[in-house]
């Protein structure tokens, strides 16, 4: 997963199917689904192209997208907000597997 920061993001999602996690190392719900994130990001590599911001690092950009619970995953297509899997969603694998299915189609 590519970390991300306030000056590669815009170029990250301008164009083509991302998936953006927003994060903080601080956050126990972060800490939960980080271990099979890479076992999601390998399972949908034929869709999305993924990445992380920590929203401490890069504050306006998680104002910016209205980011108020972390972990948030936001889907983006050509630099556009296409889908959103806010943190009260996104506790489980499954839950995650689920939204990006959904996205993919």
């Amino acid at each position: 997963m590519e970390k991300l920061n306030q000056h590669s993001f815009a170029q990250f999602i301008a164009s083509g199917k991302k998936v953006v996690e927003f994060n903080a190392g601080w956050c126990v719900d972060c800490k939960r689904v980080a271990p099979f994130l890479p076992v999601i990001e390998e399972k949908f590599a034929s869709d999305f192209q993924f990445g992380e911001i920590d929203v401490d690092e890069s504050r306006t950009i998680a104002e910016q997208y209205n980011v108020r619970g972390i972990p948030t995953f936001i889907v983006f297509e050509d630099g556009r907000e296409t889908g959103r899997l806010p943190s009260r969603e996104a506790k489980t694998q499954e839950q995650i597997e689920t939204f990006l299915e959904q996205m993919a189609k």
